[in-house]
This record gives structure tokens, sequence and C-alpha cells, in this order.
């Protein structure tokens, strides 16, 4: 990956990291379970967080842990926000900004815009310390992901005459405001920003850079290409991170031979070669079908001094993936345990990938037993394909196995989860199971997807005799209403599908 794109906290030290203790796991899901089980907003949250959270939990770290898992589980945001103002009232626990950032993401991640100015506006009177330009790009990203350029445009003067940052805003501010274009792959939107704010704020090697990302990220090799060369005429002096830039661009296009060449020119121009820009090479090799290559990238590491991450692993591994040598693959992993490297989702994906292209579904078994062994939490598209495998392979009760690790670790699975597992049951004529499944989803606070339900509906309507299919409908639209009250649905979701025939209980 390229060190530009994504903060990896492995690479501010060469020592391998010890994992958390099991005892501190263990908490982390206890807590998480019982915040996202919670009836919510039948019952209020803090009497269970003033029970729970016991002295020796009332730490820093431990609420970043927390928020960290609620945000990776998908977590109703309120209940996130109640957390989070706990922690800010109370005269021992500290929140960092850290676990503002996280509380801050899952709201306006979920669209609660709203909720997301209150929170700034009760920090910024309470803890104005803890408001970053990180809280300024996760609020902006959102708002060009779900909102008009306008309503971007004015959400980012807002929050320059509110002072949030107790400043006016200056250069970093503005490449967080093109950044947030660039991310959602909006280069039309990021160049007019560039020209609108050029004369003010002016623009430095990472404006150049963020810009520079966006092409790459839309993979307009041609349109980066272009803008690069404009900006040299510019005098902008091209920098390592640049260089990585165009190497992953190239790469990701399938010019590897034009990577090298700039491998060369970054090494004649005195930039040091890090681990990241070999592992994009190695995932560039890995593309154009030339596994030794690949394997050579990878020895060079120890040559070049260079610390091997789980990111080199990752690149390696995917390379037997994409040649069909899953045990080279399986025998990576070991290699990495051995030198305590960690596995993380990307090694999981990518093998799971590869196992279910070329192997069976008792190897798939095999790593899904391994993962869960070390109580390994996955990440949601890791989620989403072994939930469709297994449905896919008639294999609804793993899929509902899977479902049930997923709510022990505190998670709420993504929507796509619940649609896909609740097609396999009801498939399979587990419609009781998929029911409460669903349940599950309504009590802890999160809207169902409309195509999931229109499932359940089908079958719950074919049900109406000893299973008391309606009923149960019934059941779950009264359940939809309340929740609706104080989360209001958005489009796709549950509510606005509902059976004008259906009778709310």
């Amino acid at each position: 990956m390229i060190l530009f794109t994504k903060f990896n906290p492995r690479r501010l030290s060469s020592l391998p990291k010890l994992p958390p203790p099991q005892s501190s796991l263990a908490d982390t899901d206890r807590i998480a379970k019982l915040i996202n089980d919670h009836p919510f907003p039948t019952e209020p949250l803090l009497p269970l967080l003033h029970h729970h959270l016991t002295p020796q939990l009332l730490t820093p770290v431990f609420l970043e842990s927390i928020l960290v898992r609620l945000f990776a589980g998908h977590v109703n945001g309120h209940k996130a926000l109640e957390l989070f103002l706990f922690s800010l009232h109370h005269p021992i626990l500290r929140p960092t900004p850290r676990a503002f950032n996280f509380t801050l993401h899952i709201l306006v991640r979920m669209r609660e815009f709203d909720k997301g100015w209150e929170l700034l506006e009760t920090v910024r009177k309470e803890n104005v310390a803890l408001i970053t330009p990180k809280a300024l790009s996760m609020v902006i990203t959102k708002y060009v992901k779900f909102k008009s350029f306008d309503e971007t445009m004015e959400a980012f003067e807002r929050m320059e005459s509110q002072g949030f940052l107790g400043r006016e805003f200056r250069l970093p501010e503005f490449n967080v405001l093109i950044r947030a274009f660039c991310v959602e792959k909006k280069m039309m939107e990021a160049k007019a920003v560039f020209r609108r704010f050029h004369s003010r704020f002016g623009m430095d090697s990472r404006t150049v850079n963020v810009l520079l990302l966006g092409f790459k990220e839309t993979k307009n090799v041609f349109a980066m290409d272009l803008f690069y060369h404009e900006a040299v005429v510019r005098g902008f002096k091209a920098d390592a991170v640049s260089y990585n830039i165009r190497i992953d661009a190239y790469c990701k296009k399938g010019r590897f031979q034009t990577a090298m060449e700039l491998l060369e020119e970054m090494s004649d121009r005195g930039f040091a070669v890090t681990v990241e820009t070999m592992t994009t090479l190695i995932q560039g090799a890995s593309i154009a079908r030339k596994p030794v290559v690949a394997r050579r990238l990878f020895d060079e590491l120890v040559g070049r001094n260079l610390v091997v991450d789980t990111g080199a692993y990752n690149a390696l591994i995917s390379v037997f993936a994409r040649t069909k040598d899953m045990k080279s693959g399986v025998e990576l992993m070991d290699e990495m345990e051995e030198k305590g490297i960690d596995h993380d989702d990307v090694t999981y994906y990518t093998m799971y990938e590869g196992i279910q292209k070329f192997g069976c579904i008792d190897d798939v078994l095999k790593l899904y037993k391994r993962m869960t062994n070390k109580n390994f939490v996955p990440k949601t598209r890791t989620v989403i394909m072994l939930m469709k495998y297994f449905c896919q392979n008639r294999r609804s009760d793993l899929g509902l196995q899977l479902w049930g690790y997923m709510i022990e670790k505190g998670c709420c699975p993504h929507g796509h989860v619940l649609d896909l597992l609740v097609t396999g049951l009801c498939c399979r004529g587990k419609v009781d199971e998929a029911f409460g499944c669903f349940k599950q989803v309504i009590e802890s606070g999160r809207h169902p997807t409309e195509r999931g339900f229109r499932v359940l509906e089908g079958f719950l309507m074919q049900d109406d005799g000893i299973g008391g299919g309606v009923d149960k409908l019934k059941q779950l639209t009264g359940m939809l209403k309340r929740l609706q009250q104080v989360v209001p649905s958005s489009k796709g979701h549950a509510l606005h599908s509902l059976s004008p025939n259906v009778e709310i209980c």
C-alpha cells in the first residue's frame, strides 16, 4: 500500500508487537456485546454503562477499544454517542481525540449529521482540544458522499466560521477538502475546489499528491500523468509520496514495467525505497502474473534492510492466490505466526478468496476455524464474502454460526450480511431463525434493509398457519415503527417497504 493513503501504526516500530492480553480482549467483547444487545431505545444506556464499566476499565485505551469495535460492528450511532458523552462527563475517565473521532465517524456514517454537529458543538464548549483536523476530514468526506456539492461547501464554511479548530482555515484544511472529493472519486468537483480556493490557500506538495491520489483511485492514469506534468511546470518537485502514488497507479493498470522504471528513477534521485513501495511492486507483479518476480522483490526486502510487515506478506499471498497455489499461501501464514507478525483482515480475505475459487468448502472451514480460534474479528467485506459462500453452498447453518460469532464479539453485522443470511435460511425452511436474526438487528437499534424485509415478509406470509407468520410480521413492523421515532430510516430501509395491509402491533 502507499504510505500516503493509509496510516499503519505497525510502521512506527521495527519490533513485533505483542497481541493484547486475552483478558483485555474478553472485556472488549463483553462490553461491546452488552452495548450492541441493549434494547434501544426502549431502555436508556447509561445505567448499563455505570454498572459494567468498573474502575479498572475506566481508561482511555479501553474506551478507544470499545469504540473501535462498535465502529467495526456498525452499531447504532446513538449508543456510541451515549458512551462518548458518558466518558466526557465522567470525573475520572478522559476521552482522547481518537475516541471522539470514532464517535463522530459512526454518527456521520449513518447520516446523522445533526447529531454530529451537536456533538461538535458540545465538545467545542467542554474540551475543544479533542477536535482535530481529522474530525473535519470525517465530516466533510461524508458530506461529499451523501450530500450535494453546495451542502458540502456550506459545511466546510460552517466549520471555519464557528471556530471548531479555534482558528481560520489554512492550507492543511484546504487539502482536507480536496482529499474528501478525491476519496469519493469526484475529480471534477476536486478540480473545481482547487481552482476556487487556490488563490486564497496556495498549494504544497500534499495538495498535488492528494490530487494525484484521486486520479489514481479513478484509474485514470492518463489524467494523472497530465496533471503531474502540469504541476511540474508550475514548479512542483516530485517527492517519495508522489513516486509511490504513480508506481501504484501503473501497477494497478498492469503497466508493471513502467512502475519498475519509476522505481529506478526514484532511487537515482535519492528517495528512500520503503517497504510500502516494495509491497506495491509485489502486488503489481501479481497483477502482471509474474510470480517469480514477485518472490524476488519480496526477498529483496531483507537485502534493502527493510522490515517485512503484514502488508508485504499479504501482497505475496495474493500472488499465490492468483496462481492457485493456496498451499504456499497457508505456509506464508504459518511463517507470519512464527515471526510474530499478525494476520489482518486482508490476509484472511485474500486467502478466503483464493480458496473459494480453487479449493473446497473443507479448506474454507479449516481457515475459518483458524480465524475464530484466534478470536479475530473480520471486517465487513470478509463477513459478506463468507456469508455469501456459506449460503450459496447450502450451508446456512454455517452462516448462522458466523452471525452468532459476530454478535458475541459485539458486532451488528452489515445489512447485506443480514440479507444474505435471511435469504439462505428462508430458502432452507428456517424461517424462525431468520425472524430471530431480524429481531436482533432491530432490537440493537439498527434498521434492516428493504430487500431483506421483502424476502422475510414473503416467507412469513406463506407461514401463516401453525408458525403464526402474520403475527410475527406485525411484531416486526411494530418494532420498526418504535425505532423510527428515535432513529429515522433512510431510503432502502425496511420501513419504506411495509405492506399497507399489515397492521401494527
